[in-house]
């Protein structure tokens, strides 16, 4: 088995990095765990207090239950992913089905700055791209898919995602195995990141 870490900031396109990857690999090996899916549940707090998490620090997750979860996959069993909506800033009662598999993929911006996370992972991987460029994405992606306005997401990005990528993710930098820059636009290192994956596992 093998497992990959897949961390970078908000907007640097390890979702499309991951995607790529999930194109090149056959489907039936790889298993996807996503860190967003493991924001703590906020039910039991008001809408207006959920207006302020700062998603961007690493009390936001539930690393012990991802870990879990992890370790759950590594030993051959199976687990139920829990499925988190940024819009309610609560889980849902339902979850996703995973299965183990020959290859773990798990993403997210703050998956390094768990040291029992980045020990479990075979191969690290820190995707880069531009300040300018992230905060491009960031407001199209909180606009479209979390119904923030731009005022909003600017207010945000400014007052968490910059000043928390500089104190949490941006140093995980030196953690990781293989940097790639310019995100998913980089085929070159996502086609020697699958390759390597192929020639660890023997498939063809």
């Amino acid at each position: 088995m093998l497992i990959i870490g897949i961390c970078g900031g908000t907007g640097s396109g390890k979702t499309t990095v991951v995607n790529k990857i999930l194109d090149i690999l056959p489907e039936d090996h790889v298993a996807i765990l996503s860190q967003d899916s493991y924001y703590k549940d906020n039910s039991t707090i008001s809408i207006e207090e959920r207006k302020s998490i700062n998603f961007d620090h690493p009390d936001s997750i539930e690393f012990d239950l991802l870990y879990n979860h992890i370790n759950q996959l590594k030993n051959g069993s199976s687990v139920e992913k829990p499925i988190y909506s940024y819009i309610t800033c609560t889980r849902s009662s339902e979850t996703i089905h995973i299965q183990s598999k020959d290859v773990i993929i798990i993403e997210g911006i703050l998956l390094f700055s768990d040291e029992r996370i980045r020990n479990i992972c075979n191969v690290k991987v820190f995707v880069d791209a531009p300040a300018d460029e992230r905060l491009l994405r960031v407001i199209n992606r909180d606009i479209i898919e979390r119904g923030r306005g731009i005022d909003q997401t600017l207010a945000r990005y400014i007052g968490t995602v910059k000043p928390m990528h500089e104190q949490f993710i941006e140093p995980t930098k030196r953690f990781a195995d293989i940097i790639v820059p310019l995100g998913g636009e980089n085929t070159v290192a996502i086609n020697i990141l699958a390759s390597t994956i192929r020639q660890k596992l023997g498939i063809n």
